[in-house]
């Protein structure tokens, strides 16, 4: 797919996140609008192998999603690749829903590990390319962390681990968006130098702008090619990107638009729509 096209296609990803949260009355919004391009240039950029049709695909490359909060954005992501009907995007968080307010591996097709308790989603992803590795095959194992639970000693432990074991087979994508629940992460606990601290576990650290289309999946085949080690994607996001009065702002990181609130939010959206389908005339 063209990169305007990617862009489009992460930009009605942003609408269905508002909708689930508007309709649902809760939920996460800074996050998931802040990965949309993230998630748009894995399964539409040809980065995952992956087929909705076969979503056990013996073959397919994992995508462990660690900071489970954000699962907005992998829900709306999955219903527009072809993992089930869209219309089923608006059942978010209630009653008997398969869309969790965190991901639950056995109720949705595409979902590859139950998430939520932050720091746990690394290790998970080391469990899977280890397997791999054993059984002598090729696929990849991705996994999209925050940087808000780099403040937990699992994140670290598994860091360490997967530098010792040369783990070319995994993936870290960070989203770097320096917020977290209780305010940014240098205030919080100061996280910086993240490059240096990786890279003296083992990592190959990539820095890219998460919201450059191009960057994030030259990148990811950059990933592919290195040899003996595991790598960092480090992508620098906007919080609440698309929206103007949620950028930057970490007290929409677990709060849901209201219903005017989503009118405004949307309104921002079909703006970037206009000045996506602009940039490319």
């Amino acid at each position: 797919m063209e990169i305007k096209k990617l862009k489009e296609q992460a930009n009605i990803i942003r609408k269905d996140i508002i909708e689930m949260l508007v309709e649902a009355k809760s939920g996460h919004s800074a996050g998931p609008l802040g990965m949309a391009d993230v998630f748009t240039a894995l399964y539409f950029g040809d980065v995952l192998k992956h087929d909705p049709k076969n979503p056990k695909w013996e073959q397919r490359d994992r995508l462990v999603l660690s900071n489970g909060h954000i699962c907005p954005v992998h829900y709306a992501t999955l219903a527009r690749v072809g993992y089930f009907p869209i219309e089923e995007l608006k059942t978010l968080r209630k009653l008997g829903s398969r869309l969790q307010g965190h991901p639950h591996n056995a109720a949705l097709p595409g979902i590859e590990t139950s998430s939520g308790p932050l720091g746990q989603g690394i290790s998970q992803a080391i469990g899977m390319a280890l397997a791999v590795k054993m059984d002598k095959k090729k696929n990849q194992i991705y996994v999209i962390s925050s940087d808000g639970e780099h403040d937990e000693g699992q994140t670290w432990e598994a860091i360490m681990f997967a530098g010792k074991n040369k783990m070319d087979n995994l993936t870290n994508i960070m989203d770097r968006n320096n917020i977290q629940i209780d305010g940014f992460t240098e205030d919080v606990m100061p996280l910086e130098p993240l490059r240096d601290k990786y890279e003296a576990f083992g990592w190959h650290v990539i820095d890219i702008d998460g919201h450059n289309i191009q960057e994030i999946i030259d990148a990811c085949n950059q990933a592919k090619a290195i040899f003996e080690k595991p790598v960092v994607i480090l992508a620098h996001t906007i919080p609440g990107k698309g929206v103007d009065f949620m950028e930057f702002d970490f007290k929409w990181h677990g709060k849901a638009p209201c219903a005017e609130e989503g009118q405004k939010a949307l309104d921002c959206l079909r703006t970037l729509d206009g000045k996506i389908k602009g940039e490319h005339e």
